[in-house]
């Protein structure tokens, strides 16, 4: 099938390429709206409490903006900010946003005229306003925000603007930043490795070319998402992160092959034809499992999760169907002039012996020869990496996501030491059909909770019987016993009292994680086993790739806690040690656990042709590590690039995850690829090819395996 495919993309390779580029480009220019669409919401269990409870109380009370923006103003030196001049510039300032914006701004509750004591400190050195916005929906109320958020600057008054929009529009401009940040950095450094590893230009941008009609399609296609669910602002790097480095690495993967075809003497279409066969089908395997990983997070209730593993999935899909379509079709029509615009010396395109007898080679040689020796250190060395995860703590996602020095962080920090019993995360209790008396009696016994900054206050009273009470804990990045001590309260028969507000959410949250990481384990797990052995026709095989992508992972995320959890060189890195946003443990699982499981398809896609042509067990890993240890370790060196851009994002939780890759790819690339996986098949010897007979028969049927029939030599055209 994919030597036919091959063949079909080399005699029609200009209409292909027409085509498929334009499609792609015709994405790309709907996706340059994405950002525009995109939301801060999703983080919540839909199914939860907390969320029953927002609900219910949106539902009674209208939606909820009181924490919409915060602006605190501070009075000059030597004066309060009773002093009528100020007051009155603030006021007229607060006055003209309002009339200026009727259709986005609705009620201001500020210090000024009346001076209500709740609004300022002790000290009369500030004061603040809440200003509600109107937006019926998460991603509405953020516009609306952008569409004012210079007009509270007030020129000689100090103005610090905080809330849950300012916050969120911080966040998004520091997502989108990490994006023209990897577009513009490191696409130039990638086409400069890749010269380096090609030799040449041509064959140098050729990969590069995938990477940005990736990233037009996947953009394109997340633009559409965005009209039938909320996508998460954070979609955007995710498509750019995911799309673009294994777009490049699909076509680094299948360029090079082409050149080792055409440096075996083959023509041009027979080269297309045998490299679409092998790599290509390789690539479709390895994007086939990638997107099995970004599934399993679809188990998730969260909208977060959902509509990242959907940006995801599409940038995996797209790389692959424009490596499959595009590639072949340019490397068609480029044919040997694939290695044009080069350096001589560069350009050195190796035979399959040539390669065999390599550093790669000789580095297998050695390591078989010491298979445990080599096996024992590594495995103790990735365990103990493994021990700092026992520490991992999760929260949501705050202010102390932004720098240290962010503007509106520190707003935010200002106004909560301020006013600590007015924070915008308070924990709120929704009752409903309970009469005065027994709310009030449910009232105190929400005030014997402790760990709250003050007493539980009655909000909001309606007449159909629905009341909320709220409070603002001490530690809202850890408030699970207050929640849990709140939800123990037995209310009186006949009344429903329901935890809900931010950290009540953000709780669930995390308990809605715990409840599904297992399911998501175990179906990522079983679907990988069952496609690697209707690949590789072996059960031991996909078992073994299974436990050393868990050992890659399980590393990743105890180095990642180390760093992040524990603050080791967060003052170096510019961020904060928070608790971990609880949905991203299964979206980096998902991405790790995929990427170490995607270069243990290419090392082993390469161990089975050689088994195939007739090699023993040990000529196999060392054919297969010598053809592929350049090639995986160039292109987990150009993932790294791409993703180090990310890890100068102002966002944690992008520093997070950029972070994370890197120490998957070092490890997975280098260690765990090059000298633990041939020194554990190498202790296996022969049995790694073992399956079942009627499993071995059920594979041969399917016909997934790689071939190693050399395809019919087409004529050169």
């Amino acid at each position: 099938m994919f030597a036919r495919w091959g063949r079909f993309v080399f005699r029609y390779r200009l209409p292909v390429l027409i085509v498929m580029v334009g499609a792609l480009l015709v994405g790309g220019f709907f996706g340059l709206g994405l950002n525009d669409r995109l939301t801060q919401s999703g983080y919540d269990d839909p199914g939860s409490d907390s969320s029953k409870a927002a609900v219910l109380a949106d539902a009674t009370f209208g939606r909820d903006h009181g924490s919409d923006i915060i602006a605190l103003y501070t009075a000059p030196t030597g004066k309060t900010v009773d002093d009528p001049v100020f007051g009155q510039q603030v006021l007229d300032s607060l006055n003209k946003i309002k009339s200026t914006n009727p259709d986005k701004v609705g009620s201001i509750q500020s210090y000024w005229p009346d001076h209500g004591a709740a609004l300022a400190d002790k000290t009369k050195q500030h004061a603040f306003a809440r200003v509600e916005l109107t937006g019926n929906s998460d991603t509405e109320t953020l516009s609306q925000y952008r569409a004012i958020k210079d007009e509270f600057q007030i020129p000689g008054v100090t103005v610090e603007v905080s809330g849950l929009q300012p916050i969120g529009d911080a966040i998004a401009d520091g997502t989108a930043a990490d994006t023209h940040r990897a577009e513009v950095i490191a696409l130039p450094l990638v086409a400069i490795l890749l010269f380096f590893i090609f030799g040449g230009v041509v064959a140098a941008l050729l990969p590069v070319i995938i990477g940005v009609l990736t990233i037009a399609g996947a953009q394109g296609a997340a633009w559409a998402l965005t009209h039938f669910i909320e996508v998460n602002t954070f979609v955007g790097n995710v498509v750019t992160l995911i799309g673009l480095g294994l777009a490049i690495d699909y076509g680094l993967f299948i360029v090079s092959r082409f050149r080792e075809e055409i440096a075996e003497g083959r023509s041009t279409a027979a080269a297309i034809e045998r490299t679409v066969a092998t790599a290509g089908r390789t690539v479709l395997f390895s994007a086939t499992l990638l997107v099995v990983c970004m599934c399993g997070t679809l188990m998730f209730p969260q909208g977060f999760l959902k509509s990242v593993a959907y940006g995801a999935i599409f940038a995996v899909g797209i790389a692959a169907i424009a490596s499959l379509t595009v590639l072949p079709a340019m490397l068609g029509l480029l044919g040997k002039r694939v290695d044009a615009l080069g350096i001589a010396r560069l350009r050195v395109t190796r035979t399959r012996e040539e390669l065999e007898q390599s550093f790669w080679g000789r580095l297998a040689g050695w390591v078989m020869k010491h298979p445990a020796a080599v096996a024992a250190p590594i495995i103790i060395g990735l365990l103990l990496l493994i021990a700092p995860f026992s520490n991992i703590k999760f929260g949501g996602i705050t202010e102390k996501y932004l720098p240290p020095a962010n503007a509106t962080r520190v707003a935010q920090e200002h106004f909560d030491e301020l006013f600590p019993t007015l924070r915008t995360d308070p924990i709120q209790l929704i009752v409903r059909n309970a009469t005065f008396p027994q709310l009030v009696q449910i009232q105190k016994a929400a005030n014997n909770v402790p760990g709250f900054t003050g007493q539980f206050q009655i909000t909001q009273q309606t007449t159909n019987g629905v009341d909320q009470l709220t409070a603002v804990p001490k530690d809202s990045d850890q408030p699970k016993d207050q929640i849990d001590a709140l939800r123990a309260i037995k209310p009186p028969d006949g009344v429903q009292v329901l935890v809900g507000g931010t950290p009540a959410i953000t709780q669930d949250s995390i308990d809605a994680m715990g409840a599904k990481m297992l399911q998501m384990a175990a179906f990522v797990i079983i679907v990988t086993i069952v496609l690697m052995f209707l690949a590789f026709g072996s059960l031991i095989l996909p078992i073994k790739a299974v436990l050393m992508s868990a050992l890659s992972l399980g590393s990743t995320l105890g180095v990642l806690t180390w760093i992040f959890i524990d603050g080791h060189g967060a003052s170096i890195a510019n961020f904060t040690p928070v608790p971990l946003m609880a949905p991203i443990i299964p979206l980096l699982l998902a991405i790790v656990f995929g990427l170490s499981t995607d270069y243990e398809v290419f090392l082993l896609s390469r161990m089975i042709e050689a088994r195939q042509r007739g090699a023993t067990t040990t000529e196999a890993i060392r054919t297969g590590t010598a053809q592929t240890g350049r090639i995986i370790t160039a292109a987990a060196l150009i993932l790294i690039v791409v993703t180090g851009a990310f890890g100068f994002s102002e966002i944690v939780l992008m520093k997070y995850i950029a972070f994370g890759l890197i120490a998957a790819l070092v490890l997975d690339a280098t260690v765990i690829r090059m000298l633990l996986v041939p020194a554990v098949m190498k202790m296996l010897g022969d049995d790694c090819w073992w399956a079942p007979a009627w499993m071995q028969r059920i594979q041969q049927r399917i016909g997934l395996g790689e071939t190693g029939s050399e395809p019919a030599v087409s004529p050169e055209r």
